[in-house]
């Protein structure tokens, strides 16, 4: 943290960072794009779909769970290509293991939004 950037100040500062780093991920990640694409189509449906508050937390947040790790995948892709474009295989298995981790997410929200359907129609 930088002197003087305390409490208050902090708080905006971050805020900005983060603002800045979703719009550089909406930017220039495809994958991104087309998840939070997926999620605005997906979220009002949340409403219809669940039955309590804890029923809609679970779609609305398995959507957002996507979106973070989604963030974090491209996070670490960006800092693998910048460190080289050379083929090395740590780098190739950080980036694939960061896929697999988008991959999960996106079967956990799969998962949720199934069950949470199958029960809202025949259940």
């Amino acid at each position: 943290m930088k002197p003087g950037h305390t409490g208050l100040l902090h708080l905006m500062h971050s805020t900005r960072y983060s603002w800045k780093g979703l719009k550089a991920a909406f930017r220039n990640e495809t994958a991104f794009r087309q998840e939070v694409g997926i999620a605005a189509v997906l979220l009002p449906f949340a409403w219809w779909l669940s039955n309590d508050s804890i029923s809609w937390l679970m779609l609305v947040g398995s959507l957002f769970f996507v979106l973070i790790v989604e963030l974090l995948n491209s996070a670490i892709e960006n800092v693998v290509d910048r460190i080289g474009t050379e083929h090395h295989v740590l780098s190739g298995r950080a980036k694939d293991i960061g896929s697999a981790a988008v991959m999960l997410s996106l079967i956990m929200a799969g998962l949720t939004w199934g069950l949470l359907g199958w029960e809202k129609f025949f259940g």
